[in-house]
């Protein structure tokens, strides 16, 4: 074992936010644009910017929102294309890193490890471990966008007889440059955004594609190129165009949570109906297109102008709806006795959910244990001094609950400015009872544990509508229920 380093000589900023993906760059683009003479910088574990859409590297990797709302608000999307390739989207992050100057501030290869909280300095000390040492920063706030799985390990089931399977197992996180299919059997096993994506993007150069399902989920066809957005491009500038789209999709998604929340068997009966009629007559759509749970209890999967449908219907891609015993040597055995051939399996079986990046917390010594922490504004975590998280949402896009967040700690960090504070603190809600921080029934979030919880009113409730949300963190008093200041 080698011996341990030693730390190096602290370093102090103002902020550090950790974290250089989609979120992150855009809460330092916040702060760039709004406290130009903050000092802060952007600590990222791996070598590159991008996170995610960096990260995964899966054949049809794509956005599951469209891309007026997944993009920034301040550097709107500018193409009609609202269903946008991995590559496209990596590519506007890193310009938009690049273009607001906050790219110059990401230091790469700095996994943050713990972080400590000193009430007698009011700041936090950051242990970060940087090319086989350990070293030390200070800031006065602590930003996490780290998302919420665990990058390195997703989730792998394990089957019976696996040992005995002599094929590939790929997870799609975990994507290898030298994957082959061509000419191959191919399982993909899951029914969530992954597996909708992956078995028409596969099916092309493999001799087959199933896509293996435990039971089905909701799916629905989104065109690729939104229409409405090349008409509002063409009436109107670029920037306010895509303003307007923004604000239009954002409106169109709430209502449809809300819709489904009121009239859910209506919603089921409706998107159900949308897939019979893509598909043949006579497809067993009860089987393997209708879920037993209502819509948005589980994200809808979107397939982009159809395009799992299309596979369905031309014989390019098998939908299997069943339980796996075993693998074989080279097949899925089902409990009902069926064989599926497979060369390949691809795991599609969702993620492991990592809150905080893992990085472990403490104030004064004492370990911060987030599950028993409830989310202020769906931001900051109760009895947690000077730190924020980045939780987008459940029924939306990501970005649009990221954005709001930001804003929301750049008001709190000029309101702290002016009137000569030092700490801010969000308080537990005063009266018991709590609910999980997501509503979804999806499994990596039924796997988890350790998360923070919500509570059953705002504001630390987190509320399921972008529009109502927006008015409350945007108008609503930064000195109000749940929050505190010290000086």
């Amino acid at each position: 074992m080698p011996e341990p380093t030693e730390p190096e000589a602290a370093e102090h900023v103002e902020v550090i936010v950790v974290g250089a993906g989609l979120s992150g760059i855009g809460t330092a683009c916040h702060l760039q644009r709004s406290l130009p003479d903050v000092s802060y910088v952007i600590l990222e574990s791996r070598d590159t910017s991008g996170g995610t859409w960096d990260l995964f590297r899966y054949p049809g990797l794509r956005s599951d929102s469209d891309m007026f709302t997944l993009g920034y608000s301040f550097n709107p999307w500018r193409s009609p294309v609202a269903i946008a390739e991995g590559a496209a989207i990596l590519r506007y992050v890193r310009e938009t890193a690049e273009a607001f100057g906050v790219d110059s501030r990401i230091r790469y290869r700095q996994r943050v490890v713990s972080a400590s909280w000193s009430q007698e300095k009011a700041r936090w000390t950051v242990r970060i471990a940087a090319d086989g040492k350990d070293r030390t920063m200070s800031c006065d706030f602590l930003y996490l966008n780290t998302g919420y799985y665990d990058y390195a390990d997703p989730y792998r089931p394990e089957f019976t007889r696996q040992s005995e399977f002599t094929g590939e197992l790929i997870h799609p996180q975990l994507w290898p440059r030298t994957a082959n299919w061509d000419d191959q059997d191919v399982v993909v096993i899951g029914s969530g955004a992954t597996a909708v994506t992956l078995a028409p993007a596969l099916a092309p150069r493999a001799r087959s594609v199933v896509m293996l399902q435990r039971s089905p989920g909701y799916v629905i066809s989104l065109p690729r190129r939104n229409t409405v957005a090349e008409r509002l491009f063409r009436w109107f500038p670029p920037v306010i165009a895509s303003r307007l789209e923004r604000a239009r999709s954002a409106g169109v998604v709430s209502l449809m949570w809300h819709v489904s929340r009121i009239a859910p068997r209506r919603t089921a009966r409706w998107l159900v109906g949308r897939v019979r009629h893509a598909l043949p007559h006579g497809y067993p759509v009860r089987e393997h297109f209708t879920p037993s749970y209502r819509p948005w209890d589980q994200r809808l999967c979107v397939a982009p102008d159809g395009d799992l449908f299309t596979a369905v219907a031309a014989g390019d891609v098998e939908m299997v709806t069943g339980r796996i015993a075993a693998l074989g040597e080279r097949s899925v055995e089902l409990d009902d006795g069926r064989s599926l051939p497979a060369d390949l399996i691809v795991l599609a079986t969702g993620l492991r959910v990592k809150m905080l990046g893992g990085i472990a917390l403490d104030l004064d010594g004492e370990p911060v244990v987030p599950a028993d922490t409830v989310l202020h504004k769906g931001t900051m975590l109760s009895g947690v001094p000077n730190l924020a998280v980045s939780v987008g949402y459940a029924n939306a896009s990501w970005t649009l609950k990221i954005e709001l967040s930001a804003r929301l700690v750049v008001r709190t960090l000029r309101y702290m400015r002016w009137h000569g504070y030092r700490v801010v603190v969000a308080s537990p809600p005063p009266t018991p009872g709590r609910v999980p921080l997501m509503s979804l029934m999806s499994g990596y979030l039924r796997r988890a544990e350790g998360l923070p919880t919500q509570g059953r009113h705002w504001p630390w409730r987190m509320v399921s509508s972008y529009w109502v949300d927006a008015a409350l963190m945007r108008a609503g008093r930064l000195h109000g229920r749940g929050i505190h200041y010290l000086r």
